[in-house]
């Protein structure tokens, strides 16, 4: 079998490229490299830096130089920046006119090499004698004769050992004619790490690499503190302009990002902790306790080597682990494995133990299909296209179910079992033929002021908060929306999953439970989404990609175009430079697609344009809906839409009232907040001055009823500090907010036409009903609507009475009828989503690529 001695890079492709495998195909333990991948921030200092390019770097890197020396609390003069600390490691043998070097052993072969090449003799410690593989400083004390070169590594590699730096420092003391290099290239990873930089003695070099933390190999950036005397000496030996202007930048900003660094000694150590106890439950293997971001391992099973393993795990399972028998005293025995994220570490582990024959079954690290659908701003169309497909997934005969683990939105639906969820799920679950599931949207935000909202948790609500709390709160939450969503995943085949906003939000990441993280916890692929309507959209895909961390660009498989009008064969050479600068494809140009009436998730386009006028002949009827500052369930309009006899649009000033044949005044998530201001711009007035024409109908629903009444107290203050408003006066009603949330479906008789519609309640009011008529009465006898004397003005805490399609007809049947207009006396349009469906889902399979959307599915 093929010896797998292989370094990463070069050696790793020619090894890949043997068994029909290109280097991305791999998972790579064998390269060192921090599992987090760069920062977030490397794209955007390097774009900056191309500028500079033209200019020769600065050949004292004066700004990195400072910026280490500040860091570090040490003098400037003290540091010399190189690229890379291996060039420094090749400079300091020749530097400093050395005839011997001690190397305690297994070490980075490295050292060895450049005090070879500036010909050195080199004494080699081994300090497998040990039995642990930790150097002993009273052995190493019989190598010391004086004037002597010792490299010694902290933690070491390897074995990713540590040692005491206090004795170090002592020992280097002690033999003060001896040069001691610390090779620091992997201490950042190790927690609480000691460094011996501070109060180090004069006889001693340190080493540090920025390319293994910061995920940056290809930069090539490393630095030494030393003696400034012994800093001068090698930097002659240092060739002009050692670090390149990118590098000079990314080392600047990288000293500085002090959440980076805690975040990536965090996952480390947990991940590290986790695969040493995993690999250290197989027998036949040691492995040894390191503190860095890998770990040596050495196996005892006679029948196995690490050549056989190595050959193995790559042939089988594309896994590339570091053979260790090129290190001095070590033998084909050892191998070395970076630390990875948990799924590629769960990988290993399970590979391993198979192959030496105590195959260990891991919790289930592979998820079930999914993808996610994000966007590149609020209504890009995740929510239509996350609806589509679906729609296409179940034509397909697919189980399919939607998700989307954290909802903004004031346009909320109850559940069968009284739960209360974002409207765009419930959609999307009518999509799939599934009775709607509060897991389908486990957390519901519903803004009841600038800077809070209500927070319902698997659709119950768990109080008003501010962002702040939130912002705190869901660390916690996060871990109910994973074991929800592994619920729901477990009962379906596939998750649609609908993300929030935009993944570029960069002050919302660390915090983030709705986009990438929760597609990596989803293990799902992401397609981008974006309006070309709006204007901007491969700005915006780019620009996306560019605020994103490595491991958030490899999530991404493609992009969407979405609401195109016009000739798609111009688009072209747009779509060739998305490709070119992401390296991700286009999957499909969406038409801007007016004929098909779909519940939107929020108000959004209903504050953009409001509704489309169905037609402006004086045969129509003038229906005008008040909008509202915190308008929620604004769809309970929708059906409107699609009658060819009305006219429905929106007011948001007094004059935009006029003299329409009715007024709705819609639901509201902060009743109090949002009749103040109906009141301070005269629209309250002008909603009195309809009423009191007689010919305008004037209806309330939730929120709107409780506003025209007299009353409305807010004793809790539940969605408002003010207490309680006078109401409009045109109903007589009185309500007050109930700490208990009214939640469910509703079934009940519209007394005035004598027919049954249907609807949900979704209310903190309680509403005593005064001298007011019973108009709508719920079929457990309970009242949940009035009228007036004339019949003119009512209310009702029914959501989607208007959804019924005989009761819509009547209602705007009567309204021809105080026209002087014929009534149709029939059903004019059909409030029906199935064929809204079927017609997105036929447009998805039109201009996306299904073939692609499958192989991303794993189906």
């Amino acid at each position: 079998m093929a010896k797998m001695n292989y370094k990463h890079g070069g050696n790793l492709r020619e090894v890949a490229a043997k068994i029909g495998l290109s280097e991305s195909d791999i998972c790579d333990f064998s390269a060192n490299i921090n599992p987090l991948g760069p920062p977030a921030w490397l794209r955007p200092v390097i774009s900056r830096a191309i500028d500079s390019v033209v200019n020769y770097p600065d050949p004292t890197c004066k700004k990195l130089v400072k910026t280490i020396a500040d860091h570090l609390n040490v003098s400037h003069e003290d540091i010399l920046a190189a690229n890379g600390s291996a060039e420094i490691i090749f400079a300091i043998p020749q530097a400093l006119s050395l005839t011997r070097a001690v190397i305690p052993v297994p070490a980075y072969n490295d050292y060895g090499a450049a005090c070879e090449l500036a010909g050195m003799s080199v004494e080699k410690l081994d300090m497998t004698v040990s039995g642990n593989l930790t150097l002993d400083l009273d052995v190493m004390a019989n190598c010391i004769k004086g004037g002597e070169l010792v490299f010694i590594a902290n933690p070491n590699n390897p074995t990713g050992l540590t040692l005491d730096i206090s004795k170090l420092k002592e020992f280097a003391k002690k033999y003060n004619d001896t040069i001691f290099v610390v090779d620091e290239a992997f201490i950042d990873f190790v927690v609480d790490g000691q460094s011996i930089v501070s109060d180090r003695p004069d006889n001693v070099i340190v080493l540090r690499s920025m390319t293994k933390f910061y995920a940056i190999p290809g930069l090539r950036l490393g630095f030494a503190v030393g003696n400034e005397k012994l800093i001068e000496q090698i930097r002659k030996y240092i060739a002009p302009w050692p670090v390149n202007s990118f590098a000079q930048e990314v080392g600047v900003r990288a000293i500085k990002d002090k959440l980076y660094a805690t975040e990536s000694i965090g996952v480390v150590k947990e991940n590290r902790q986790w695969l040493y106890q995993e690999l250290s439950k197989i027998n036949g293997l040691y492995v040894y306790p390191g503190k860095a971001n890998f770990l040596l391992v050495k196996i005892a099973n006679t029948n196995t080597n690490a050549h056989m393993l190595a050959s193995r795990l790559l042939e089988k399972y594309a896994i590339a682990i570091r053979v260790c028998d090129n290190f001095d005293g070590l033998n084909d025995s050892y191998f070395r494995i970076a630390v990875k994220t948990k799924e590629d570490n769960q990988r290993l582990v399970e590979a391993v133990s198979k192959e030496l024959g105590q195959p260990v079954k891991l919790p289930a690290s592979k998820k079930k299909p999914a993808i996610m659908f994000q966007g590149c701003s609020s209504s890009a169309g995740k929510s239509f296209l996350s609806t589509a497909l679906c729609r296409v997934l179940l034509q397909d005969g697919i189980k399919v179910a939607p998700f989307k683990s954290q909802n903004m939105s004031l346009n909320s639906f109850v559940t069968r079992d009284g739960g209360e969820m974002g409207r765009a799920q419930v959609v999307q679950a009518q999509a799939c033929k599934l009775d709607p599931d509060v897991r389908m949207n486990p957390v519901l935000l519903k803004p009841n002021s600038d800077t809070g909202s209500q927070v319902i948790v698997l659709g119950k609500p768990v109080g008003n908060m501010k962002v702040a709390e939130y912002t705190s709160y869901k660390s916690k939450l996060f871990d109910t929306v994973k074991q929800t969503y592994d619920s729901l995943s477990d009962e379906n085949d596939v998750i649609v999953i609908e993300g929030a906003g935009s993944p570029a939000e960069i002050n919302l990441k660390a915090d983030d439970i709705v986009n990438m993280r929760m597609a990596e916890y989803a293990q799902s692929p992401v397609l981008l989404a974006g309006d070309i309507d709006r204007g901007g959209i491969f700005a915006s895909f780019i620009g996306t990609m560019e605020t994103m961390q490595p491991w958030e660009r490899n999530l991404v498989a493609g992009f969407i175009v979405n609401r195109f009008r016009g000739d798609e064969s111009l688009l072209g050479p747009a779509l060739e430079y998305t490709l070119d600068y992401t390296s991700k494809p286009v999957l499909g140009v969406v038409p801007y697609i007016t004929e098909v009436s779909i519940p939107e998730e929020d108000s959004v386009q209903f504050k953009a344009g409001g509704f489309k006028n169905n037609t402006s002949t004086s045969d129509a009827v003038d229906i005008v809906v008040i909008d509202l500052g915190h308008i929620s369930n604004f769809t309970d309009f929708d059906p409107f839409t699609n009658e060819p006899d009305v006219n429905l649009r929106v007011a948001r000033s007094p004059q935009d009232v006029g003299s329409p044949d009715a007024l709705i005044v819609p639901g509201s998530k902060n009743v109090i907040a949002d009749l103040q201001r109906l009141k301070n711009s005269g629209m309250a007035e002008a909603i009195k001055n309809a009423a009191l024409n007689g010919k305008t109908e004037i209806v309330g629903i939730c929120a709107g009823f409780q506003m025209l009444g007299k009353l409305i107290n807010d004793p809790h203050c539940i969605e408002s500090d003010k207490g309680q408003i006078d109401g409009i006066g045109l109903l007589d009603v009185t309500t007050v907010m109930a700490l208990e949330k009214t939640l469910q479906l509703a079934t009940a008789k519209h007394l005035s036409s004598g027919l049954t519609t249907k609807g949900y309640e979704i209310h903190h009011g309680q509403t005593e009903l005064g001298d007011s008529e019973v108009l709508i009465k719920r079929n457990d006898g309970e009242i949940i609507g009035v009228k007036s004397n004339t019949g003119m003005i009512w209310g009702t805490y029914l959501h989607g009475i208007f959804d019924d399609d005989n009761f819509r007809r009547w209602f705007i049947d009567g309204q021809r009828v105080r026209k002087s207009l014929k009534p149709m006396n029939k059903i004019c349009a059909v409030y029906d989503l199935e064929v809204a469906f079927d017609h997105l889902a036929d447009v998805f399979r039109n201009t996306i690529d299904m073939k692609r959307i499958y192989e991303l599915l794993g189906l």
